[in-house]
């Protein structure tokens, strides 16, 4: 699969979970691949290793894209080193869960701050310094259309990327780059398993038509499509990911 062979992709968040399995899939399919990473240099390294041993081409840069500034960096390093970027995937994100009435103010700011502005910081720099013709995925969260009490503010936040993202497409479409974000449900990763319990994480496998949680691949193939000259009628759209759980 070589659907993406000369395209340069930017993966934020992509050392561990979902984004790392994104920057396996896009490298497979013939993309250079960023590895942008926060905190986890090693967990990247590890990323790029696996692209690199199967032949692929990886390189790791470190940014909090919740930082306009690090987010510059980001990609002028990216294009430093490749020359262009053609793909950006707004992957990076934190989830705190909790009712309302007892999120924090640090919590609220945090989850803002990273999952609502790291995407318009990103969008920012995607606005002049995107190929011409390229793609952008934002990753929302398929909590904006349940009403799960303990995902009020981090659907929020969610519900704003759907926005932008819908917004952004128009603002962009002249340059031929499609945008759309992408709706996982419960997904098997660290941070969606984290602080559930197995009765927990049961139930909401059975919101599923497939009677399952998704798997990290089942969202990177979803992505790999966006990214692909098949999906450029595409732009403006909220998809779903979630195995018909909304």
């Amino acid at each position: 699969m070589t659907q993406l062979k000369g395209k340069v992709a930017i993966v934020t968040g992509s050392s561990r979970g979902i984004g790392a399995e994104i920057a396996y899939t896009l490298a497979a399919a013939g993309a250079k691949v960023v590895i942008n990473y926060n905190g986890s240099k090693e967990s990247a390294e590890e990323v790029a290793k696996n692209i690199s041993d199967k032949g692929g081409n990886a390189v790791i840069i470190q940014a909090d894209v919740s930082k306009a500034s690090e987010a510059a960096q980001l990609f002028d390093q990216a294009m430093d080193h490749f020359g262009q970027v053609d793909i950006l995937i707004n992957n990076a994100g934190i989830m705190m869960n909790s009712l309302i009435k007892d999120v924090s103010d640090e919590d609220f700011t945090k989850m803002f701050d990273v999952n609502v502005k790291g995407v318009f910081n990103m969008l920012k720099q995607a606005s002049t310094k995107l190929a011409e013709n390229g793609s952008i995925v934002n990753f929302s969260s398929s909590t904006t259309r349940l009403m799960m009490p303990g995902y009020g503010i981090y659907s929020a936040t969610k519900a704003a990327v759907e926005q932008m993202s819908r917004v952004f497409s128009k603002e962009i479409g002249e340059r031929g780059i499609n945008v759309n974000s992408i709706l996982p449900g419960g997904t098997n990763t660290e941070l969606f398993k984290e602080g559930k319990s197995d009765e927990i994480i049961s139930k909401l496998a059975s919101m599923s038509a497939f009677n399952r949680i998704g798997e990290p691949e089942d969202i990177a193939k979803i992505v790999l499509l966006l990214c692909s000259d098949e999906a450029k009628w595409m732009t403006g759209q909220n998809i779903g990911a979630n195995g018909g759980t909304a």
